[in-house]
């Protein structure tokens, strides 16, 4: 997964009403409680079921930084579904997204206009439509590629169009990206 699916992740998982576990007995609980058996977790987390039933009871209390890392990935991951649904669906349906990126801007335009692409900070609301075909475009399995090209899209027209009021010609490219955040 490239950067702004991981950042896009990272807005889902930001729309959660109460904090996730943040000890590994309460994580691995948890996911026990989740995936209706120890068995199961263990296998999610690439361990063994008698290690898990360890973190259950508090016999073993801090895990290796490797599966504390792939813990927490996994219980973020499961974290309040239905809250993480209604959020996309209110950010795909009338709210719209927040882009906060710091990357190179090139333009293809009309001719005597430069084309010549710089490292720009944009913070920007993208319409709904933009983040329905965003969140269409992740479950879809699309590649880092496709979403910085919806991505681009918007910024196009938003930013630099104006939302059609100049630049009708304008063609964005969006490349060497140094971080993007988003937000619903």
């Amino acid at each position: 997964m490239g950067i702004l699916g991981e950042s896009l992740d990272k807005a889902v998982a930001n729309t959660a009403t109460r904090p996730a576990p943040k000890s590994a007995g309460a994580q691995m609980r948890y996911l026990v409680k989740q995936l209706k058996g120890t068995r199961a977790v263990a296998r999610a987390l690439g361990i063994s079921q008698r290690t898990v039933e360890r973190y259950v009871r508090n016999q073993i209390r801090t895990p290796r930084p490797d599966l504390a890392a792939r813990l927490a990935g996994e219980v973020r991951r499961r974290w309040q579904p239905r809250v993480r649904e209604r959020a996309k669906r209110t950010a795909a349906s009338t709210t719209g997204i927040v882009v906060e990126t710091r990357a190179r801007f090139g333009f293809s335009a009309a001719p005597g206009t430069t084309d010549d692409g710089r490292v720009r900070r944009i913070t920007q609301h993208l319409p709904a439509e933009y983040a329905a075909r965003l969140f269409d475009a992740q479950a879809a399995g699309a590649s880092e590629q496709q979403l910085r090209v919806v991505i681009a899209e918007g910024l196009q027209e938003q930013y630099f169009k104006d939302s059609g009021r100049r630049a009708p010609g304008l063609q964005v490219e969006f490349t060497d990206i140094d971080y993007v955040e988003l937000d619903f």
